[in-house]
């Protein structure tokens, strides 16, 4: 006989395609293979500070939700339990909710807390760990930068918009000669402009793994209007920077818990051509688009396959630890080991020489070259 648990499920961090696919994965495994119950924690874990922000999940909740983006819970990525804003005398202080978070979690009943989300929420998770609470992390981002797992579901469809994006614009970019400029989401990790870039047939990826050249841009631009091509597709990650240079931000971070808003630097990058050479440069930037719209199959299956081995664990009361995918194998590593690290692209790497053996260029010379 296996004993009945009662699991709470929280979205946290950005949204993605895939969130909704691993709600009902939990809740339909947890009910039809354990007769488990399943609450879900609305916002991040504002139901765990505020109960009436809790809402029971039942099979008939999750119906339809497989080819459904974002979440049918809501999210945030403000708000940190563990440095909460509250306002005090008209100011702003803040404050350590864990206690009350454990104090909820053990008035709710709750056996198991399930914490969907990239490195932020993870950090959290392995804290909340620490601190009493059976915890297990399931591994989320679109950025695809979270360490031990060889990928996460969201990316597959953030890459997918943007290599349909790109498509389109190589019809309007050859139609009028000009560099069209596609800015795209990864934050300090360049996944998602390279797979787009390869994808879509770009002439340049940017990545913030490898500070830019200007003047190899340009020559870059220059090499192909000599050839017979009349225009260029730039795909340029939110976090690249030009070599010498600094990030181009919208937002500074106030504190060592708040975030620096990214973007940007395809206007940066449309202007530092202009002023070299001759050439039209119009700028798209994906930016939340990205995030939303249906899964692709394999966010999909990928976000099932997660949920539903997160219930293997709970029932194995193999707790602390974050569910990964491992070449075909969904597995788990402890969520310590993941903290504080980040998967960058590898500068020297096999993905990097497919694109320059190719001739794509990355804003540094290529060297791959005959």
């Amino acid at each position: 006989m296996i004993k009945h648990k009662r699991i709470a499920i929280s979205t946290g961090g950005g949204d993605c395609q895939g969130l909704n696919a691993v709600i009902r994965a939990v809740v339909k495994t947890a009910r039809y293979r354990y007769n488990w119950d399943v609450v879900g924690s609305l916002d991040g874990l504002a139901g765990l500070i505020d109960t009436t922000k809790m809402r029971k999940l039942n099979v008939s909740d999750v119906r339809g939700l497989l080819p459904k983006g974002g979440t049918i819970l809501g999210t945030t990525n403000k708000g940190n339990p563990l440095h909460f804003p509250v306002e005090v005398n008209g100011k702003t202080e803040f404050v350590d909710l864990s206690d009350k978070i454990i104090k909820n979690f053990k008035e709710l009943l709750l056996d198991v807390l399930i914490m969907v989300g990239g490195d932020g929420t993870q950090a959290i998770a392995y804290e909340l760990y620490k601190k009493g609470i059976p915890v297990i992390g399931i591994a989320k981002t679109i950025d695809n930068d979270l360490m031990d797992t060889d990928m996460t579901f969201g990316f597959s469809t953030a890459v997918q918009v943007a290599v349909d994006a790109i498509d389109r614009l190589h019809t309007t970019a050859e139609s009028h000669h000009r560099v069209m400029i596609v800015e795209v989401m990864g934050r300090y990790a360049g996944w998602i402009a390279l797979h787009a870039g390869l994808g879509g047939g770009a002439d340049i990826i940017l990545v913030p793994e490898i500070p830019f050249d200007m003047d190899i841009i340009i020559e870059k631009i220059l090499q192909r209007r000599n050839l017979g091509g009349r225009f260029s597709i730039i795909v340029v990650a939110e976090g690249a920077y030009p070599k010498g240079g600094e990030r181009i931000v919208q937002k500074k971070a106030n504190s060592e818990y708040d975030h620096e808003l990214l973007g940007g630097v395809g206007h940066w990058l449309s202007r530092e051509i202009e002023k070299r050479i001759d050439v039209e440069t119009r700028v798209t930037v994906l930016g939340y688009v990205q995030r939303g719209g249906t899964p692709v199959a394999f966010d999909r299956i990928l976000a099932t396959r997660f949920g539903t081995y997160a219930c293997e664990l709970i029932e194995r009361e193999a707790y602390g630890r974050l569910v990964v995918l491992r070449g075909e194998e969904i597995k788990s590593v402890e969520l310590e080991k993941t903290m504080g690290k980040l998967k960058m692209v590898n500068p020297k790497g096999q993905f990097v020489r497919t694109c320059e053996s190719i001739n794509i260029c990355l804003g540094r010379e290529n060297k791959l070259l005959y």
